[in-house]
């Protein structure tokens, strides 16, 4: 930068002067890194609830118990600020529906036209 009298100057900057400015940044990081290990732990719960439900040996009620699990920490998110209490809800909704559809069926066997083309 150049001043009134054209000789060159560093430019300042004017970030965290204050105390108040350097605690809210403290606070914020504080608050980033409690708000991500809360999204991390309900990604993982929703994925275990998931795999439990894909996998042959799991029952019901063990599938029961994670989904009310995965559930809680939403609402807890939801609770905390971390996640809007909609999107919670909206996430719930939408475990639950996959949870209950129906398994998707094998993909159909080739057709026989396709098979003799294949074996020329």
């Amino acid at each position: 930068m150049v001043d009134m009298a054209g000789t060159a100057t560093a430019a300042k900057k004017k970030t965290m002067r204050h105390a108040s400015a350097q605690k809210a940044a403290r606070q914020a990081e504080t608050r980033r890194l409690r708000n991500r290990s809360n999204k991390r732990a309900v990604r993982e719960a929703v994925r275990e609830t998931l795999e439990a439900a894909k996998a042959k040996g799991a029952s019901d009620a063990q599938t029961r118990t994670l989904l009310n699990g995965a559930a809680a920490l939403l609402d807890k998110a939801a609770r905390r600020g971390v996640i809007h209490w909609k999107a919670a809800a909206r996430r719930k909704s939408r475990l639950l529906a996959r949870l209950k559809a129906p398994a998707p069926a094998a993909a159909p066997a080739a057709s026989v036209k396709t098979q003799a083309a294949a074996a020329k």
